[in-house]
């Protein structure tokens, strides 16, 4: 199976600014004739850590609304710091590429469709190798951490940054943290080379461990300080994105010499901004054999209904491309679209329509989908989490189908049999598939470019398509949903005949939550007092 999504490919653009203006801009900030639209440092709670995070956004403005959230850069807080000519001019396999070196101005929009008046809006830096790097091959002692759940494609990621780093830039020492974020000051390290990570991509899991919590930014950058270590490779959700940047922040506080590099991971694909996370392909695939599973018992007995519950804690993007992928599911439950049992209209009212027209039926449920109706009538865990500050939810494929067998029981008088399958381990520890490989790969190698060009405090990520860095705070600050005013979601209804379960009401007032108009800072004005000159930017 491919790759699930249809993702636009669209070319990276340059902004209007001259190159070595912009250049200066990206590295310089402080200098009047680089200067950026910085925003004020900005205070937000951080999860587990339980920290705040105090950061300074580094936006560049251009022509016709141009907008670069760019990411920090070594030389922004460490003063003349020496660059070194890139290896890979030298590297025979890279001898073929027309142009390997990307161009210093470019830049990828996050939006591309636009009305021809719209403004150019908000671009991320173009990821991929620099013609200069801040670091000499035998200077770079690296560590690679991963954090949080499993999800396929993470040995593929630990593989191909160590290969990367070997053999495009001769780095020749790189560190495996072991166990998560605790790792760095409670457990051992172990040293890492392409004989070691060769055929590591073949297995599910991460040759490394991993934990949920355990983060204590100031033990964490004193083991960092204490090695020797200057390149930080942190794989790992949302909130160990947010970890990576508290990582980065006490770098920078400290002066070190140390690039801090994400590359986000999360099999639900709630990442905001980037395309999509890696391992989610792969779990949209294994979930078609759950769903067929559950087919085959229920078309092969009468009245036959089998429920199957996927992972989306509060996104359900897994459940509706599988359902897609599928064309046997007969109703998708997803967090984002509510959903009631009794009544006209209900789930056991369409349940019972379904069974008397095709005699089966089969139900895809993401793990977060009707939570609220669960506390109303069981134990609430609303105030139970887990170390990592996740919610802890109820099991809710088991709980709808009670529900569904007592109402059948006792109200409907009809004989059902119900089959309940819950794939959820079984897709998370399976390795990657062939798109998701290829895709870690260049997740991976995008990493290491950008930490040995001197970036830092950022996460690597598709966008539109194109490789990107972006700032954390971007990450970090919200959550990506499906839109169940969308096209997509349509489809889905269009395939399995479900109804919305909604009301016109309900549908009016999720399209008034919808994004607002793009504005200068996206989501935020840009005001004068924000801004600082640069170009014909100046306010």
């Amino acid at each position: 199976m491919g790759s699930i999504p249809a993702f636009s490919s669209v070319p990276a653009v340059k902004s209007s600014l001259a190159p070595e203006l912009r250049d200066r801009a990206a590295i310089d900030p402080g200098k009047p004739d680089g200067a950026a639209c910085l925003r004020s440092p900005v205070s937000s709670t951080v999860g587990s850590a339980g920290v705040s995070d105090k950061t300074k956004k580094k936006i560049v403005t251009g022509d016709a609304g141009y907008v670069l959230e760019d990411v920090p850069h070594l030389s922004d807080y460490i003063p003349n710091l020496p660059t070194y000519t890139n290896p890979l001019q030298d590297n025979p396999s890279y001898s073929v590429v027309k142009q390997y070196f990307v161009h210093v101005d470019d830049t990828v929009p996050q939006k591309i469709v636009v009305h021809k008046d719209s403004p150019r809006g908000v671009h991320f830096r173009r990821a991929g190798p620099r013609q200069q790097v801040y670091f000499e091959s035998d200077e770079v002692h690296a560590c690679i951490v991963t954090c949080g759940g499993l999800c396929p494609g993470l040995n593929t990621v630990i593989r191909e940054i160590v290969c990367g780093l070997y053999n495009m830039y001769g780095v020749k020492r790189v560190l495996g943290i072991e166990g998560g974020y605790r790792g760095f000051y409670a457990r051992n390290t172990v040293p890492l080379t392409p004989k070691v990570v060769n055929d590591i991509h073949k297995r599910g899991g991460t040759i490394l461990g991993t934990s949920r919590g355990g983060h204590d930014t100031k033990k964490i950058v004193d083991s960092i300080q204490d090695r020797g270590i200057n390149q930080v490779y942190i794989i790992g959700g949302d909130g160990s994105q947010k970890g990576a940047s508290l990582i980065f922040e006490e770098i920078r506080r400290r002066g070190l010499k140390v690039a801090v590099a994400g590359i986000p991971k999360t099999i639900d694909n709630d990442i905001a901004v980037i395309d999509r996370s890696f391992g989610f392909n792969t779990a949209v695939e294994e979930a078609q054999r759950a769903i067929n599973a559950a087919h085959v018992e229920a078309e092969s007995i009468e009245n036959g209904i089998g429920v199957v519950k996927l992972m989306g804690r509060y996104s359900g993007f897994i459940a509706m491309y599988a359902t897609l992928a599928s064309r046997d599911v007969d109703c998708c439950l997803i967090p984002e679209s509510p959903f009631y049992l009794e009544g006209d209209g209900g789930l056991f009212e369409y349940i019972e329509k379904r069974l008397k027209e095709n005699g089966h039926m089969v139900i895809v449920m993401a793990e977060g989908a009707g939570q609220e109706l669960m506390s109303k009538s069981v134990q609430s865990l609303d105030n139970h989490k887990d170390a990592s500050g996740n919610k802890l939810l109820q099991d809710v494929g088991l709980w709808i189908s009670q529900k569904i067998k007592d109402h059948f029981s006792q109200r409907a008088k009809m004989g059902i049999n119900l089959k309940y399958i819950d794939p959820t381990y079984m897709i998370r520890a399976v390795p990657s598939n062939a798109s998701d490989n290829v895709y870690c790969t260049l997740l991976a190698q995008s990493a290491v470019h950008g930490t040995m060009a001197g970036y830092t405090g950022f996460t690597v990520g598709l966008v539109n398509g194109r490789q990107t860095y972006i700032p954390f705070y971007r990450i970090t600050e919200t959550q990506n949903h499906v839109v169940i005013t969308d096209r997509m979601w349509a489809r889905l209804l269009s395939s399995t005949n479900q109804p919305s379960f909604w009301s016109p009401k309900h549908v009016m007032e999720d399209e008034s939550e919808e994004e607002p108009p793009m504005e200068l800072l996206d989501d935020q004005n840009c005001t004068k007092d924000d801004l600082v000159g640069i170009g014909k930017g100046i306010v």
